[in-house]
């Protein structure tokens, strides 16, 4: 049935004190929205993700964590930097994320884009087959041309030098060219022997210092949601008790290595070996 507004044409007619004239009609914003969402690749599980429902509770840095992610997303597309959410599985960064990316293709009409990591590297990876038709660079650009990208545990992909080329350009490009990222990492930024391997090995110190260049870094912990069992949704009351009842490791000797390792960023120190691979080193 067509639009009673405009008949389909996107177009409106309105009066203002006396003059008419026309305005893209609501019918026509929406199916815009409908078609960018569709664009954004976001997986059916976070169909549902937005701000208004991330449940916040007692927790200082996720409480921060939200808080600039809805700050980010109103301020969109005027933002110096883009977010990167670190922290344990399953508290919650991809939902932010997502819900981000949400929020700014609703409200600003952004072309914008959603990818797991290395899903990104398989699908580029793939255009390496004669048989498929599909270009490197026909999946290569709409990652570095959207005006949002969030590329979602990053560290996760099996290290190697093509991953290393790979990444290093999707990140540099977006870099100089002033586009916003947001991305997620499971991984601690700084390596800990007692510890699992962190960001920093996974993707090498040239690939941390650019994100600490282009994202605000924002790490928290919280509730795994995959371990609440109760019925129905989970209350602010309900994480909050998961959260206290969890057994977390130390992160002591995390925050111990990571005061020498931040100053080394801020002094753009380059001949820093870590251990884990060959990621990052010249």
């Amino acid at each position: 049935m067509p639009c009673q507004h405009c008949d389909d044409t996107g177009w409106k007619p309105v009066e203002d004190d006396g003059v008419r004239r026309v305005v893209r009609c609501e019918c026509w914003r929406e199916a815009l929205t409908g078609r960018l969402f569709g664009d954004a690749r976001i997986p059916p599980r976070y169909h549902r993700c937005d701000l208004d429902g991330f449940i916040v509770y007692p927790n200082e840095k996720l409480q921060k964590a939200v808080a600039r992610a809805r700050a980010f997303a109103e301020a969109f597309p005027v933002v110096e930097q883009g977010l990167f959410f670190v922290g344990p599985p399953g508290i919650g960064k991809t939902h932010l994320a997502v819900a981000v990316l949400k929020a700014v293709i609703q409200r600003c009409g952004a072309r914008g884009l959603f990818y797991d990591t290395r899903e990104l590297l398989r699908v580029i990876r793939s255009t390496y087959n004669p048989v498929v038709r599909t270009t490197e660079s026909d999946v290569l650009r709409p990652v570095i041309e959207a005006e949002l990208l969030v590329l979602d545990d990053l560290g996760a992909e099996k290290t190697s030098e093509w991953v290393d080329e790979t990444l290093n350009l999707i990140v540099n490009t977006r870099y100089n060219e002033r586009r916003p990222t947001m991305f997620t990492s499971n991984y601690d930024e700084y390596p800990d022997n007692d510890l699992e391997p962190s960001l920093l090995e996974r993707v090498g110190f040239r690939m941390v210092s650019r994100l600490h260049e282009m994202c605000e870094f924002l790490e928290f912990e919280g509730a795994d949601y995959r371990f609440w069992e109760g019925q129905g949704p989970a209350t602010p009351a309900d994480l909050l008790n998961l959260y206290k009842n969890q057994k977390r490791p130390s992160r002591s000797g995390r925050r111990r290595a990571s005061g020498q390792l931040k100053a080394q960023l801020r002094e753009g120190s380059s001949d820093v070996r870590w251990p884990g691979g060959k990621a990052g080193s010249s």
